[in-house]
């Protein structure tokens, strides 16, 4: 996994999430959507973070190249104190992409500011999440999300 991305649409993409989370001041690197993190991890370019409790991958479903980080933990969601030595040791540099993944990128929005105050320099958010928004009738998966676009997940 490289710590730059090679000159390709890909990077272009990239600065583009960059470049949008400068001008809205988001307090990380960007924001991406599923299908611009799924190419990413694909080409080895980066490393997808599945920020979700345990119990939500596995009886949702996880994407088979991710690593798990727990953000939260347990059906309470308890904030999990060791979240950015866990994603360092998984990372292996605070340089390296990471493209963070969550239900439905409210988690993994507040993970990626919380890494990035930690001095990771390439954190992204997954735009939609796993499951995506909510439906007008209260469901997840109908509209948007990781699974809704086909890209790549396997369930236990």
């Amino acid at each position: 996994m490289t710590a730059e991305v090679e000159a390709t649409p890909l990077l272009a993409e990239l600065n583009a999430a960059r470049d949008q989370a400068r001008s809205t001041g988001l307090p990380f690197a960007g924001s991406v959507s599923p299908k611009l993190a799924w190419a990413l991890v694909a080409a080895g370019d980066a490393l997808l973070v599945d920020v979700r409790s345990a119990e939500e991958r596995v009886f949702v479903g996880a994407v088979p190249e991710g690593v798990h980080v727990p953000w939260a933990t347990g059906t309470s969601l308890t904030r999990n104190p060791r979240f950015v030595r866990e994603l360092e040791a998984k990372a292996g540099s605070k340089d390296a992409l990471v493209l963070l993944l969550c239900r439905s990128g409210n988690r993994s929005a507040q993970a990626a500011e919380a890494a990035t105050k930690a001095g990771f320099t390439q954190v992204f958010n997954v735009q939609e999440g796993f499951e995506g928004d909510l439906d007008q009738d209260g469901h997840r998966g109908a509209t948007n999300g990781w699974r809704f676009r086909g890209l790549p997940w396997r369930q236990s």
